[in-house]
């Protein structure tokens, strides 16, 4: 896989008209009543929602802890959900990864090449360079932990800090240290940015530091994200990921699409769950559809 990731995606947001990623974190308690418990309802469940939600979005991501938790089988059951992707669709490895050198190189090849993954969700916390193998990998593409949207997140990640000589950055949140880290090491074209939602002025406020990286921005819908605040801020205007259209955004909603799925029996007016998923996803891709 050799063509640039933002160029995929890029091709797959004019298509799919939308910046529109789904999440794929499937629990019990989302699966339909009367489907099989433990994992054969997980991953019927998840390649339900993939099914019925990918036609009208950009990506999909997958939390691979949802799988995890299932031990072997359910390594084996992420991988064919990601086989299961319609064509054209990127897949995003919600991983979180990051370690030393030597680790990563064993994640990365984890992630890229034995599941398939076009995209994966990093930690910037060992520094950018023991993320080499994640950042080198033609065709592929890192997204970096920046300003999350979970409710702790500003613990450590709104945290200031000192000023650096040698590079000329300015006293600062230590969010806004790592966004301006990676735009400073020229990855544009190979790593972007996770930003929630859920900080609409942070997300204005990083967009404007780095005019040219790629965001995926988490936290719309069930979280309470501002929709509007993610389309008006998350585009890139610059570099690579402002080039084609959607500007490089995508907008992440996981129990929005897949929450869908409760409601009334087959065959009722509600139609049945993959009709509601789908139903799901298209509002979803409408709130979040994309011209230029």
């Amino acid at each position: 896989m050799t063509e640039p990731y933002l160029a995929r995606l890029a091709r797959r947001t004019a298509e799919a008209g939308t910046v529109l990623c789904v999440g794929i974190d499937p629990t019990e308690a989302m699966l339909p009543d009367g489907w099989p418990t433990g994992l054969p309802g997980i991953e019927r469940f998840a390649r339900l929602v993939v099914e019925a939600a990918a036609p009208y979005a950009a990506a999909i991501k997958p939390n691979l802890a949802f799988f995890e938790a299932w031990g072997s089988a359910g390594a084996a059951a992420l991988e064919r959900v990601v086989a299961a992707t319609p064509s054209g669709v990127l897949v995003i490895a919600d991983a979180k990864r990051g370690d030393v050198e030597t680790t990563v190189a064993r994640q990365a090849v984890a992630l890229y090449d034995a599941l398939g993954a076009d995209a994966v969700t990093v930690s910037p916390y060992l520094g950018l360079g023991a993320l080499g193998a994640f950042l080198e990998r033609e065709g592929r593409f890192a997204y970096v932990l920046c300003r999350t949207s979970n409710p702790g997140a500003g613990e450590l990640q709104d945290l200031v800090v000192a000023a650096d000589a040698a590079t000329g950055a300015p006293a600062e949140p230590l969010h806004r240290r790592v966004a301006r880290r990676v735009a400073d090491a020229g990855l544009g074209d190979r790593a972007g940015l996770v930003v929630g939602a859920t900080a609409p002025a942070e997300l204005a406020a990083i967009r404007d530091l780095v005019p040219g990286l790629a965001f995926l921005v988490p936290g719309v819908g069930a979280q309470g994200g501002d929709a509007a605040a993610a389309l008006a801020a998350g585009r890139a205007v610059a570099g690579p990921a402002g080039a084609g259209i959607g500007g490089g955004l995508l907008v992440n909603v996981s129990r929005g699409i897949a929450g869908a799925a409760a409601g009334p029996d087959p065959g009722t007016a509600g139609g049945g769950p993959a009709e509601r998923i789908a139903a799901a996803a298209r509002r979803w891709s409408s709130t979040l559809a994309v011209l230029s």
